[in-house]
């Protein structure tokens, strides 16, 4: 681009637009900056009555992200630079809560610090323009004037030059003014590095329960086809081989063991898929809820189980699954490696948790880093944010408790 081509764009559509920005921003900057000292003068003014106070902070804080966003909107229109808004917490559960929350918040403190110096800067700026631009227009008329006297002719040419000079530096001042309030918009009205790494981890726990609820839609899928296919065409199988054993009785006696070994392998098979099935998620867990499905893992037990369920409002298919897991896991782990006489297992919800705990009068000594299965275990309660504690010392007895959110 040639110096002729650079001047020439310095009056282009941009400078207008800069111009606009900063004009708007007086008026917006007025506005906001008003209506926050308004509230707070409303606050001092009437502290003793302790109501008005909390009121008009309230009426702040919830003005606040409207404020900014007119603010944001003069950016996008003027100047096409887009700010991120901070992240809000509204409706609020709590009222006092979350007043006491947006007060410790630093982003309420930038926004605020931003509204009452747009004003200010904004205000410089539209001066500095006025200057410029009514000046370029006052000297050129004056230089006119002057001109038409013969004897002040050097007069006119001073007028002249420094009419040149302002209608030079417009653009420039336009430009310069515009990028500061950019750069104070972005710091103070946009969101924190702690605001967005808050956001980043919210976005990723609602994705990672996302890809927990599909992996568990999954697991139900499969165990779905496999009730209603495979295992059906297995029972087919071990019927007409049972029925085979039991009326071709003229057949040879290898043809009649190998056919005794295939119904008994067949039978085998179907009881590992009953298994398999059960384990990656049981139907009556879908169906009827922990307190069903809890059941049936303790009778099924290799060894005596005291069960106590109380759950009042059944928490997500998620968590139930993992509940479920739990339970199912540490059941397996007290039968293979336990030498366990008796397990208790207790679930209880209070609130928005759901505590799961698993006690065996076993030998002890589990831990994690030893096996697979409480490794998985611990995994899987991770998943959603859950709390797994084992204290299981040598010579036992063990206990495994489970703390899982409900939300």
């Amino acid at each position: 681009m040639t110096i002729w081509q650079r001047i020439r764009s310095l009056w282009g559509a941009a400078t207008w637009l800069r111009t606009l920005h900063v004009a708007m921003g007086l008026l917006a900057g007025a506005l906001t900056a008003g209506v926050i000292i308004a509230l707070v003068f409303a606050s001092v003014l009437l502290v003793w009555t302790v109501v008005v106070p909390v009121i008009a902070v309230g009426v702040l804080f919830w003005a606040l992200p409207y404020l900014t966003a007119l603010q944001r909107s003069r950016f996008s229109a003027y100047l096409d630079v887009t700010i991120a808004p901070v992240p809000r917490a509204w409706p609020p559960r709590n009222p006092l809560t979350w007043l006491v929350g947006q007060a410790k918040a630093l982003s309420t403190w930038r926004q605020i610090a931003y509204h009452l110096l747009c004003p200010l800067l904004n205000g410089l700026g539209a001066t500095a323009l006025l200057i410029a631009w009514g000046g370029t227009i006052t000297l050129a008329i004056l230089s006119a004037r002057t001109f038409a006297l013969a004897a002040y002719w050097w007069l006119g040419v001073l007028f002249a030059v420094i009419a040149v000079g302002l209608f030079v530096a417009g653009p420039l001042v336009a430009r310069a003014f515009a990028w500061v309030d950019v750069i104070a918009g972005k710091a103070l009205l946009g969101p924190s590095i702690s605001d967005e790494l808050a956001q980043r981890v919210e976005t990723l726990r609602e994705s990672r329960a996302e890809v927990i609820d599909a992996a568990d839609a999954e697991r139900r899928r499969i165990e779905r086809d496999l009730h209603d296919g495979t295992q059906q065409r297995l029972v087919w199988l071990a019927m007409n081989l049972g029925m085979a054993r039991a009326t071709l009785t003229d057949l040879p006696e290898p043809a009649r063991q190998v056919i005794a070994q295939a119904h008994e392998e067949a039978k085998q098979a179907l009881k590992e898929l009953r298994d398999l099935v059960r384990g990656l998620h049981p139907a009556v867990l879908t169906d009827e809820g922990l307190d069903a499905a809890l059941s049936g893992l303790a009778a099924r037990a290799p060894l005596p189980v005291r069960l106590s369920v109380d759950v009042a409002d059944r928490a997500s298919p998620t968590i139930e699954a993992v509940a479920f897991f739990v339970v199912s896991e540490a059941l397996t782990n007290i039968a293979k490696h336990a030498e366990a006489a008796n397990a208790a297992i207790a679930v209880v919800r209070r609130g928005d948790r759901l505590r799961v705990t698993v006690q065996d009068d076993g030998k002890g000594g589990a831990a994690p880093e030893r096996g697979t299965g409480l490794r998985g275990l611990a995994q899987r309660v991770g998943s959603v944010d859950g709390r797994l504690r084992i204290d299981s010392p040598a010579g036992g007895p063990t206990t495994i408790e489970v703390e899982l959110p409900c939300e």
